[in-house]
């Protein structure tokens, strides 16, 4: 859920200026607590909170936090799969695109994996896993 910038002014003689806040882009569980914690503070005592919109507003924090959780999750999954496959080409024929657009095949003799995206050495040019093409068994 995106939250929309709020802006404020500043003055300058005649001048006045809107400057704007970076906002923040996702309500995590930390805003939502604190949103739950200012309404029941503020809450009338004559007329307190519904229990039961309570007990929502609760089970969709919980809900959040173990979406956040699956999230993280999937994203590591998805990492810890791109590298078993980076480390599978290695002595394998690779093909891809050079620079300049036309394809490039050789063996790939190593891979890194410093960055976000497992980098394969063909030919003693580093390429991203995900511009790789095409992969053959080389031939004893």
């Amino acid at each position: 859920m995106t939250v929309a910038a709020v802006a404020s002014t500043t003055s300058t003689g005649l001048y006045t200026a809107p400057t704007a806040q970076a906002p923040k882009q996702t309500m995590d569980s930390e805003v939502f607590m604190s949103l739950l914690v200012t309404q029941l503070r503020n809450q009338d005592p004559s007329s307190p909170m519904d229990t039961n919109q309570m007990i929502s507003q609760t089970t969709q924090l919980a809900m959040m936090e173990k979406m956040t959780e699956l999230s993280t999750t999937s994203t590591e999954d998805f990492s810890l799969q791109m590298r078993i496959a980076a480390a599978g080409i290695v002595g394998k024929q690779v093909s891809y695109l050079g620079k300049d657009g036309t394809p490039v095949t050789g063996t790939a003799t190593s891979v890194s994996f410093a960055g976000s995206v497992p980098q394969v050495t063909v030919g003693g040019v580093d390429v991203a896993l995900d511009l790789i093409s095409g992969i053959t068994t080389t031939s004893a």
